[in-house]
């Protein structure tokens, strides 16, 4: 579906004039460190502003990407906000803790932060699903907690490789300190231990990688998360576009090629587009869209 430049510009334009800011849009289906040269291109447009808000449309991605990308939008702006209309899962849902604030939408959709093991035959499992092995032998199966956690760690290790779990696990404490990291800057005036938790919870505090934390929900964390009722609007009809433009599912035919990234300010629109057979996505901007 082709993307309407003039009316998203046109959005951003309405939504920078409502809020005295410099508007971003971030769209992926994945965050990964191929956005960066771009995104550092569309930053460097213009110099750094004094509030920068980012409207973030994504379903995941990489920890590293999303690190990166949270310091690279850091250091745009004295005053970092994101924008959440509708989705911002996992990785999308870590890059937010870097912002001063966090902009919520009615039907924000955040998730856990828990690390994901992809398998050869394209399940995936998270090292919730390894920690709560030994609870599920005991309270289903009846088995003793000390003899639970020696069965599990057999069967584990019997059918994952060691170096993999062990690997996995490193990712686990990898995952933690970078979102202690990311959310120092939004809780500066918290202790460690109060963000350690927080991170915590984000990780391990519920059972599926695909619960869906709501905006209030976020709060009670204790993150700076906040609705705004007239900011909800444009950026609503921001996030319609891109649910209609962004991922290989609205291609009309698996032969097209599809946009699974866009950086859009009120001076352009960067599209990336992927290729089937595996070819190298390409990018393409278009400027003076209004």
């Amino acid at each position: 579906m082709a993307l309407d430049h003039t009316a998203l510009v046109r959005h951003i334009t309405e939504l920078e004039a409502m809020r005295d800011s410099r508007v971003l849009v971030l769209a992926a289906s994945h965050l990964e460190m191929e956005l960066l040269p771009t995104l550092y291109e569309r930053c460097g447009e213009r110099p750094p502003a004094k509030r920068l808000d980012v409207v973030l449309h994504g379903r995941g991605g990489a920890i590293h990407a999303a690190r990166r990308i949270a310091l690279l939008l850091r250091a745009q702006a004295e005053h970092l906000s994101f924008i959440v209309p509708y989705h911002c899962q996992s990785a999308a849902t870590l890059l937010t803790l870097c912002g001063d604030e966090i902009i919520a939408g009615d039907l924000a959709l955040f998730s856990p932060i828990d690390p994901q093991l992809s398998g050869a035959d394209g399940s995936s499992f998270s090292g919730l699903d390894i920690q709560r092995f030994g609870d599920m032998a005991e309270q289903w199966f009846g088995v003793r907690a000390d003899e639970a956690r020696q069965q599990s760690l057999a069967l584990l290790c019997g059918s994952v490789f060691p170096a993999s779990l062990g690997a996995f696990y490193r990712t686990t404490l990898e995952q933690q300190q970078i979102a202690e990291e990311l959310l120092a800057h939004q809780l500066p005036d918290q202790d460690e231990s109060f963000r350690r938790q927080l991170v915590g919870k984000l990780i391990s505090g519920y059972h599926s990688h695909h619960y869906a934390i709501t905006r209030e929900e976020m709060a009670a964390l204790g993150l700076r998360v906040r609705s705004d009722l007239a900011a909800e609007l444009p950026a609503w009809q921001i996030s319609r576009l891109l649910q209609g433009h962004i991922g290989g599912a609205q291609r009309a035919s698996e032969d097209d090629p599809w946009c699974d990234a866009l950086l859009a300010t009120r001076d352009g629109v960067s599209e990336r587009h992927k290729h089937p057979g595996g070819l190298a996505p390409s990018w393409k901007l278009t400027r003076d869209a209004r």
